[in-house]
């Protein structure tokens, strides 16, 4: 609970495995550990290991294995005391990869952990622990794998516990990231809580999505995979869950299965389940989600009060409210349903969602400069087999059809695949190319008529153009057509940090 202490007593984790282990004060080490580099906040211990080398120590630290947490000291000033984290994970660095996370003289392969908050527990007797230890193995002050049983035995009940090293600024708002897509939501909400803004886990499934995210976000740990796999307790404290998750279940475009919907062996419509597992355990301030507007009228509403009473009976005051992202000064027709829950303890009266600025804009305004890439124009065969496919549609009673939308209107709902670029076509008929970069059939249509670029799907979406685009355009288009429209979520951002403020 907030506003409360407690102690770490070792008596109540004798079966836990601790990595003990020193840092050397003379290099800055421990700056490094606590994350006092400006550039990071995240808590980081490593080991150098080679191969096999620690699994050749007895009581060495075996180079696949995670303990339950991590004890650090300075074997040259055991005075300076022990410092007690949680681990909640680790990977393997090259020296190449310390270098750049700015580890000091770096040598060799390491295993960095992932640390959490630093623990306030009992005192240790560093003195009569390291002599009980020196008999384990023969490398001086290596770093070694103990239980909590006999680091019981060394408890030093007249001593105060260092509590602190690093006491993180007053105002930091921890964020994790689910189904995190490109990044979206982070960004949105970073932008207003700035540099109080700290996030601690990311989970995205997509391999193509997480290569666009760690091209954007510099995060010196790894983004997790398939949440359904991913323990609650072994996600970091957090005061702001962040959660897209998956649409396409309750998605217009889509079957409609909600809750029934299964791609891949993965049951997307109960992913949101996920969200309240992880929020029931960690219970944060607020969980903030976001989804295709079907959401509230799947099942005749049913599935939409389902996910508001979960969130109500986990603790939480939940508001909503559709936002169309044309209000927020980006050309794109899209309806989003948003879900704003803050815990209980913490919850106003009302929440006001914002309105949006109401600036008029248009496809002109989010243009790429000309000449635009020849390949993002029709051919003038596949321009044919449109016409002719709207037409059967339009003598059939049917709406379905490319749609080419005029430079001073907006487009319509970006979306990841099926007819996602030919219902947001334009004429461009600034100089470009008419020689194909690409197989087609027939030659560049004459009428200019061309899709969008994937910058353009950018800028429809609010991502600024410093944001990078490292992928092949059909990956592109579909993690904006799957992403959110970043200032609405900036805008929603504001209002919830009004409220926490």
């Amino acid at each position: 609970m907030e506003g409360t202490l407690q102690i770490f007593h070792f008596d109540d984790h004798k079966d836990s495995t601790f990595l003990l282990g020193t840092y050397r004060a003379e290099k800055n080490q421990l700056d490094w550990i606590v994350g006092k580099n400006p550039q990071r906040y995240e808590m980081l211990y490593n080991i150098r290991y080679n191969e096999n080398i620690f699994e050749s120590r007895e009581g060495g630290v075996l180079s696949g294995f995670k303990p339950d947490y991590i004890a650090i000291y300075n074997h040259e000033n055991l005075s300076d005391g022990c410092h007690i984290f949680p681990c909640v994970s680790f990977t393997k660095k090259s020296e190449e990869e310390m270098s750049l996370m700015e580890y000091p003289s770096p040598q060799g392969n390491y295993i960095v952990y992932l640390l959490g908050e630093e623990i306030i527990a009992d005192s240790i007797n560093l003195e009569t622990l390291i002599d009980t230890i020196k008999g384990m193995h023969s490398v001086e002050n290596a770093p070694i794998l103990v239980k909590g049983d006999l680091i019981t035995q060394h408890v030093d009940s007249s001593k105060k516990t260092n509590s602190s090293l690093r006491p993180e600024p007053k105002n930091v708002v921890r964020f994790i990231d689910l189904f995190a897509g490109i990044g979206g939501i982070r960004m949105g909400f970073e932008r207003i809580f700035e540099g109080n803004a700290k996030t601690v886990f990311v989970s995205e499934w997509d391999v193509p999505a997480q290569k666009t995210y760690k091209a954007n976000f510099k995060d010196n740990f790894e983004i997790a995979g398939d949440i359904t796999t991913i323990k609650e307790s072994d996600i970091p404290a957090f005061d702001i869950c962040l959660a897209g998750f998956p649409c396409q279940a309750f998605s217009m475009a889509g079957k409609h299965q909600g809750f029934n919907d299964d791609y891949k062996g993965r049951c997307r419509g109960t992913l949101f389940l996920d969200v309240a597992r992880i929020c029931d355990y960690h219970k944060p301030k607020v969980i903030f989600c976001e989804n295709v507007k079907g959401l509230t009228i799947h099942d005749k509403g049913k599935t939409f009060k389902i996910i508001k009473e979960t969130f109500e009976n986990l603790g939480y005051k939940v508001f909503t409210q559709i936002l169309n992202s044309k209000d927020f000064g980006v050309p794109q027709q899209r309806e989003r349903i948003y879900i704003v829950c803050f815990r209980n303890d913490i919850a106003p009266e009302s929440f006001f969602f914002p309105e949006g600025s109401k600036t008029p804009t248009c496809i002109r305004d989010i243009m790429e400069d000309a000449p635009i890439a020849s390949k993002y124009y029709l051919s003038d065969t596949y321009v044919n087999t449109l016409k002719e496919h709207r037409a059967r549609h339009e003598a059939a009673g049917h709406g379905f059809g490319y749609i080419i939308r005029p430079l001073n209107g907006i487009s319509g709902t970006i979306v990841c695949g099926g007819m996602g670029r030919e219902t947001n076509l334009i004429i461009d008929q600034r100089e470009h190319s008419m020689i194909p970069t690409t197989h087609i059939k027939g030659k560049i249509n004459e009428e200019g008529i061309r899709k969008m670029t994937p910058r353009e799907w950018a800028r429809l979406q609010g991502f600024p153009d410093d944001f990078v685009l490292p992928l092949s355009d059909v990956h592109l288009y579909k993690q904006f057509g799957n992403s959110v429209t970043v200032p609405v979520i900036e805008a929603i951002a504001k209002q919830i940090y009004k409220v926490l403020k």
